[in-house]
């Protein structure tokens, strides 16, 4: 399938803002035999002092962007055409759990695509007992990593409530699981958890996510929206599949990856440092048009 992807981020400060440098991660990236980026271009307003760019560790586009300029709004504009390809419909060639341990210890490679780094805890998830607990009961059925990762991620979306309201980008994996609620980066947060208390590889992707309007009712321009989902190591023969519990399915041609890491840190789409005081507000604009 291809898309082409608009998506606006929006800063209001209180008060004028002296300085800033950011990174962002907003842009997708070619990711063979999952999508292909045939064009992509992101501007600012105002225009940056200085814009560089580079790749992670784990193969996310970077802007290093630095501004000197005092200011009070900052506009963030991605324009990207990308190729996806469908990956659903696999066979379930995955490991058993109690073949899986093994499995990841013939891996003795520490790049970035490396199991051993979505093991243990990250900056964003904890291993907790309660969430460990909850995927033992929910999977006892399934005999294979990618049967247990399906349960998991059609438990999820039985067991919690979609509520923007509940929970904000802080929020723990804990916290989120306690109130069974929360949104897709919660979602995928004790889904990664659950999975590692496990010893199951698990990481976070980001990315965008078409949307569909009702049935009878036109679309809207602005509102598809930057989505969360999940990364598992099926072991050897299935490498890496990734699952949306937000909405019960194995991802597939409708979700456009920017990229991943262990968790929302290694990916969130802005992060850095300015002088100001005040708060501020953010909105968010993105669109997903397909190209028939």
């Amino acid at each position: 399938m291809l898309y082409d992807v608009r998506l606006t981020l929006t800063y209001d400060y209180d008060a004028p803002v002296h300085g800033g440098r950011h990174h962002i991660r907003v842009a997708p990236s070619t990711m063979p035999g999952v999508q292909r980026v045939v064009a992509s271009s992101l501007s600012f307003s105002p225009t940056p002092h200085r814009v560089t760019s580079f790749v992670d560790f784990f193969g996310n586009t970077v802007s290093d962007v630095t501004f000197v300029d005092p200011h009070e709004k900052l506009d963030i504009r991605l324009t990207a055409r990308v190729q996806v390809e469908d990956r659903r419909g696999q066979a379930d060639l995955s490991a058993s759990l109690e073949k899986l341990g093994l499995e990841i210890s013939r891996f003795w490679s520490v790049e970035p695509d490396s199991p051993q780094h979505f093991l243990a805890a990250s900056p964003r998830v904890q291993i907790v007992p309660a969430i460990t607990d909850y995927v033992q009961t929910v999977t006892t059925k399934a005999e294979t990593i990618f049967g247990m990762a399906m349960a998991l991620c059609l438990a999820i979306h039985r067991d919690f409530e979609y509520d923007p309201k509940a929970t904000d980008v802080e929020t723990k994996p804990a916290e989120a699981f306690t109130l069974k609620k929360g949104v897709c980066q919660d979602f995928a947060h004790v889904m990664i958890a659950g999975l590692r208390g496990l010893g199951i590889p698990a990481g976070y992707v980001s990315g965008f996510l078409r949307t569909n309007p009702p049935a009878g009712k036109a679309r809207l321009d602005g509102a598809d929206a930057m989505h969360a989902w999940v990364r598992v190591w099926c072991g050897t023969h299935m490498g890496w599949i990734e699952f949306d519990p937000t909405n019960a399915m194995v991802a597939g041609g409708d979700h456009i990856a920017i990229g991943h890491g262990r968790d929302y840190a290694d990916i969130s789409p802005i992060v850095g440092v300015l002088r100001t005081h005040g708060s501020h507000e953010t909105r968010q604009s993105v669109d997903v048009v397909r190209i028939e």
